[in-house]
């Protein structure tokens, strides 16, 4: 555990470089580049074309719901619609305590699951499917856990967590849906379903929803792990190296495919209610082929929001599916709801403000996309945002946090993390917790 420390909060103006994309072509590992071969060079690693603004004059047009406290984040998302609005997170940021829980992300494997927290514990898997649970308020390990199955010795990657009514429901990457005694860490129950899985379960209603890679959805009884249901999509070869969670919403739960295909399905049969696919045929680089929807869906009032690598931002309307706008705007984090606006992270490093229920453009802030701007070395990817306390806060793989303005996305300062930051942070009780890439969970209040 680490001392606190003060914050180290650096304004706009002194950072406005650390947010300019810049930089000129150069040759392969710094040597004299040759000639281009014949024909039209096309990016493989962003979009030329940059999203403009739509509204002019944001701050008078972003207003946002007054922040509300949280006393847990149960699932990845939050809660089980992963629309949280916004929340209480007051003061500069000063880390609290910083604990290692377990193996970070390799060349072999990655760290995926967002942590959860409920009834004062946080709870993390780790790349290793070593689950472990924390105290949140001073970081101390009260127990750890691993799924590995005692019949095989290999380690695959696990999706996520998830908590619910005394238990840890975790999504592994061996094809099997284990929970845990939120208490001991004890297993209660596996049931091995068709696929290994890259996302956290959710779990609503004494039902736990997980996707694997294979693109299919399994309804399992929070109780005992009974298969209650399964639905198929489409099969795909290859996809992110990452996976999603379902929203649920009453009897709706919203699945997200690796195919680009967005199902919405009755919770007790798994019956489809309507289906979209998120993809354009304009998208033309190399990676555009991956058509995946790594972003978790929201819903919120009656409305689904959901954005996919393919270049697809939509929002339908919940019980027909009819899309009631689309943006050709691509990315791989969840998009942010807070009361009538929409807040994301672009394929391109952009954070982008978008008017809920229009889609018009408010704000565009272009991030950091190098370490080396003018050499375009050292490729940089963003996670987030997270809306607390009129902040949106980002975390980059390059190990910075930085807060934004919600209302014109200028840069309100940052801190530096103890390592990348590839996955979202989460907020209970007035506290950040950021995972690392090094697998250190750090508690920031």
């Amino acid at each position: 555990m680490t001392a606190p420390r003060a914050p180290r909060l650096v304004f706009a103006g002194a950072l406005a470089a650390s947010v300019a994309l810049s930089g000129c072509d150069t040759g392969w590992l710094g040597e004299k580049a040759a000639p281009p071969l014949p024909g039209k060079r096309i990016s493989v690693l962003s979009r030329e074309k940059q999203i403009e603004p739509e509204i002019a004059g944001p701050v008078s047009r972003v207003i946002l719901p007054p922040p509300e406290p949280n006393e847990d984040w149960p699932q990845a998302g939050g809660y089980s619609n992963h629309a949280m609005q916004h929340m209480v997170a007051d003061g500069d940021l000063q880390e609290l305590w910083s604990a290692n829980a377990g193996s970070g992300s390799s060349k072999r494997r990655r760290l995926l699951g967002q942590p959860v927290v409920a009834n004062g514990t946080v709870f993390t898997v780790d790349a290793s499917s070593q689950v472990c649970a924390f105290n949140a308020k001073t970081g101390k390990r009260l127990w750890q856990a691993d799924t590995t199955p005692s019949d095989t010795s290999n380690v695959y990657t696990s999706g996520g967590v998830a908590y619910d009514e005394g238990r840890i429901f975790v999504a592994t990457g061996f094809a099997q849906v284990v929970a845990l005694d939120a208490a001991s860490g004890q297993i209660v129950w596996r049931q091995t379903v068709s696929g290994p899985m890259r996302g956290a379960p959710t779990v609503r209603g004494g039902r736990v929803f997980a996707v694997t890679v294979d693109n299919q959805t399994h309804a399992l009884a929070a109780e005992d792990g009974t298969v209650l249901w399964t639905h198929s999509g489409i099969t795909e070869a290859t996809g992110l190296l990452a996976g999603n969670s379902p929203a649920v919403d009453g009897n709706m739960v919203l699945v997200p495919y690796s195919s680009g295909e967005l199902f919405a399905l009755r919770v007790d049969t798994g019956v489809p209610i309507w289906q979209d696919s998120l993809v354009t045929i304009r998208r033309t680089e190399i990676i555009g082929a991956l058509m995946d929807i790594r972003g978790r869906p929201a819903i919120d009032r009656g409305r689904v929001y959901a954005i996919s690598n393919g270049d697809m931002l939509v929002c339908l309307d919940q019980k027909t599916g009819r899309r009631l706008w689309e943006k050709e705007i691509g990315g791989v984090e969840s998009p942010w709801v807070a009361g009538d606006f929409l807040f994301l992270l672009t394929n391109n490093n952009e954070a982008v403000a978008v008017e809920a229920k229009t889609g018009r453009i408010v704000w565009v802030t272009q991030m950091q996309s190098w370490e080396d701007p003018k050499a375009k070395e050292g490729r940089i990817l963003w996670s987030g945002p997270v809306l607390v306390s009129d902040r949106l806060i980002l975390g980059s793989s390059d190990g910075k946090l930085v807060s934004l303005s919600p209302y014109t996305g200028d840069m309100l300062g940052w801190e530096k993390a103890p390592d990348g930051v590839s996955i979202a942070p989460v907020v209970a009780n007035g506290t950040l917790y950021f995972l690392t890439d090094e697998a250190d969970l750090v508690a920031y209040r």
